[in-house]
């Protein structure tokens, strides 16, 4: 079989630009590898299903099984399937994810599409066979084709929910045949665009209806993994209704959802929504809904989603340690959600892109792993709540002090509280320290 990228397998430690420097796959973190920390995932879409295009021009890439002139839809997509293991393979990382329509070509009715896809299927079972590959999660697209214009779950007209219905049982049934380990719902279209037209009770009453059935087919097929919501706050739609973890959270409450769903929270989507990505990735942990992570981020001077691969330790780090303080991931994992930039033409580049933000990622390990093992953070922050654990902290919150009680404490005088310091810049300096020295 032809290979597509001219390289052998990504090195580590070696010279070159085509080595990891910091990744090591079997070095032991806080009791476990590397690899199983980060469970690092390539992403089928950008990857290999974009041609490199944008709403001012054409696609740039080299991608021979996305070219118009193909003949042959499926044998474009075993072409597009044969160069994806090949990458993940040199590359070295035990995980992909893809949307139904990434890995197989639309038919002529659902039937057709629902064929190709299982065709699709067999396929990856056979070079996940070969390679030792498994997949972190699938998702059924519902956002790009005309139909989903106005929204799938959320749609005004109910034959556009049941075919979205009947794509994600499709989609969710082969992610469970490939052993995959999580299912994404994205509301991509799950919003509006002016409430002129809208009504919110109603798409809200839809969705949740929907998120329900998907639950109970997950039930009744035995699929073991976790269903994720991917958090967005706009863009496509004006507005989305999965705005963030917050609002999620929210959402999940209200139906009856919460003990079905986890949150898949994408980077460049937490700095859309106004938030920073250890924010997202904190308010989860805390609220027992994290799941999983699209690593990426975004370009400070654009207002969108860029999608560029993450290097900043200063800012994973954060986002590291919040994960590895609520025990790390089960199911969930770093999926590189990435896109190369439209003028880096060049095959390898896929390579140097990943292998970049790869590093990134496991230097951040190391960095979380020691503000973890040397308590920076945890420390300082016990001591700061440390009033809630007995005395006036402790009625307050077990019920015994009513509100007559608390008065009269402060009216005798037995409570004068004085402002005490946050210590922000010190503790800033502590976590600088550690990923200054860190190794």
């Amino acid at each position: 079989m032809p290979e597509f990228f001219d390289v052998g397998d990504v090195g580590f430690g070696e010279d070159g630009d085509l080595s990891y420097r910091v990744y090591e796959p079997d070095r032991l973190v806080l009791g476990k590898r590397m690899e199983d920390q980060l469970r690092i995932a390539v992403c089928y879409w950008h990857s290999f299903n974009w041609p490199g295009s944008d709403v001012f021009g054409m696609g740039t890439f080299d991608r021979p099984w996305l070219e118009p002139t193909a003949t042959d839809p499926m044998a474009a997509a075993r072409q597009k399937m044969d160069a994806a293991f090949e990458f993940f393979s040199k590359l070295g990382v035990p995980f992909f994810c893809f949307h139904d329509v990434d890995i197989a070509p639309a038919g002529a009715t659902f039937s057709d599409s629902a064929r190709n896809l299982d065709d699709m299927v067999t396929y990856a079972e056979k070079k996940m066979a070969e390679t030792g590959k498994r997949v972190l999660w699938g998702t059924a697209n519902l956002f790009s084709h005309p139909r989903y214009a106005a929204g799938a779950a959320t749609n005004p007209d109910p034959d556009v929910f049941a075919y979205a219905a009947a794509q994600v049982k499709h989609a969710l049934e082969a992610t469970h045949r490939l052993g995959g380990a999580n299912y994404v719902l994205w509301g991509g279209r799950e919003g509006y665009e002016t409430l002129l037209n809208t009504d919110l009770r109603r798409e809200a009453q839809q969705l949740a209806r929907f998120l329900h059935l998907v639950a109970e087919h997950k039930h009744k097929i035995g699929f073991e993994g976790t269903l994720l919501i991917e958090p967005k706050p706009a863009e496509p739609t004006k507005h989305q209704y999965d705005y963030d973890c917050q609002s999620v959270h929210g959402f999940l409450e209200r139906f009856d959802l919460v003990d079905e769903y986890r949150v898949n929270i994408e980077a460049n989507h937490a700095t859309l929504a106004g938030h920073s990505f250890h924010h997202e990735v904190a308010y989860s942990v805390s609220n027992g809904i994290f799941g999983s992570i699209d690593a990426n981020r975004g370009d400070y001077q654009n207002g969108w989603d860029t999608d560029q691969f993450p290097n900043s330790v200063d800012e994973l780090c954060l986002v590291l340690y919040e994960i590895l303080r609520g025990g790390g991931f089960t199911t969930g994992g770093f999926n590189f959600d990435t896109k190369l930039r439209r003028q880096s033409l060049d095959r390898n580049d896929l390579f140097h892109g990943h292998v970049g933000g790869i590093d990134t990622l496991a230097r951040a390990l190391l960095v979380a792993a020691e503000l973890v093992e040397r308590e920076t953070i945890a420390v300082p922050l016990n001591r700061r709540y440390a009033g809630w654990e007995n005395g006036v902290g402790a009625g307050i919150l077990s019920g015994a002090e009513t509100l007559d009680s608390l008065e009269a404490r402060v009216m005798a005088g037995e409570i004068d509280p004085r402002p005490v310091s946050g210590r922000q810049e010190l503790l800033e300096n502590r976590v600088n320290r550690v990923i200054w020295s860190s190794r």
